[in-house]
């Protein structure tokens, strides 16, 4: 008798209509793991910047239709997912900031009754601030519930074979429309610096899978890593994708965008890159834009996931069942010296 799994697929979240919009930014900002401060402070400091940035968010959904994409999107994901692993197989949606939070998810898991249990981020590339902020709050709402099946934590895959040659597909599709010199700018969410400096390997793996999409391309191409979303006051690591877009005009290339972070369409490629940046590239005098896709349910992508959920056992596990990360990353989650 084969085992019944139970797929917890997380993703960020993102208002679905207006009215969601500020309580959903007070979600975010109120996670420890964006503003590390004691209680009291953290409230309100996350009501504050919500109330402050609701406007400027607003704004940015308007052009989406009043809400965001990225649960339907992350649904048809989950969908396709769900196909590739088969009947024994229950595939979850859980989204960190809005509905469906984890701990409505639980329920559902808790009803289906797995045996086993796994942990998959729609985050490549491990962060503090994304992926250990989701397993925590599954391992509380998990707890709360009373569920003990099993379960594996795929904690990162920034050069799994799926990610990445999925990617690279759709890069050198949107390569030869350039009609010219171009530059690829591996565009990914930003993090303070003072994050990385803790020990947060995200901006490690970034890079990793940029170099392991230009592998996968096979062709020489410029290419520079860049950090695209940045919010607040705070210094954050670069070079910033609004910089590197004036440095491709100024040198007279095609800018062309890969949002290598994000693995589906949402507010952060479908307005700030196809059309703030855009509109920074036309002003800038920049001789094109392009942007690349995201691997959405790229066939390719799709099977990577679930080979990925195939391969997990139970406990810690990256893309390739190991610890990628130098021991300098101490926030890794395999620990600072495993």
């Amino acid at each position: 008798m084969s085992l019944r799994r139970a797929v917890i697929l997380f993703n960020l979240g993102g208002p679905d209509q207006p009215t969601s919009v500020q309580p959903f930014l007070q979600n975010l900002f109120s996670d420890p793991a964006i503003i590390a401060a004691p209680v009291p402070i953290r409230w309100l400091l996350a009501r504050l910047i919500s109330r402050r940035r609701a406007p400027v968010a607003q704004a940015i959904y308007a052009k989406l239709g009043g809400r965001s994409p990225l649960l339907e999107n992350t649904e048809t994901q989950a969908a396709a997912l769900q196909k590739a692993l088969g009947e024994e197989t229950r595939v979850f949606v859980a989204m960190r900031y809005w509905h469906p939070f984890v701990e409505e998810v639980t329920r559902s898991v808790m009803n289906w009754s797995p045996d086993r249990i796994v942990l998959l981020p729609l985050y490549p590339h491990f962060s503090t601030t994304t992926t250990a902020s989701s397993f925590l709050s599954w391992d509380r709402a998990a707890a709360a519930r009373g569920i003990t099946a099993a379960t594996a934590r795929l904690c990162c895959y920034p050069d799994h074979p799926g990610f990445v040659v999925a990617t690279a597909r759709l890069l050198a599709k949107t390569l030869d429309l350039a009609g010219g010199p171009a530059r690829v700018l591996f565009s990914a969410h930003g993090l303070p610096k003072r994050t990385v400096a803790r020990g947060d390997p995200y901006p490690w793996q970034i890079e990793r899978s940029a170099a392991a999409v230009m592998a996968a391309l096979g062709r020489p191409a410029d290419s520079v890593v860049c950090y695209q979303s940045r919010v607040g006051p705070l210094e954050w690591i670069g070079p910033s994708t609004e910089a590197e877009i004036r440095r491709a005009a100024r040198d007279k290339v095609i800018p062309v965008v890969v949002p290598i972070s994000f693995v589906s369409e949402h507010s952060e490629t479908l307005v700030e890159l196809d059309q703030e940046y855009r509109h920074l590239a036309e002003s800038a005098g920049a001789p094109g834009f392009l942007r690349v896709p995201t691997v959405m349910c790229d066939p390719g992508f799709i099977d990577g996931l679930a080979a990925l959920v195939h391969g997990a056992g139970v406990g810690l596990s990256s893309g390739c069942g190991r610890r990628i990360c130098p021991t300098a990353h101490g926030r890794c989650p395999y620990g600072a010296t495993a």
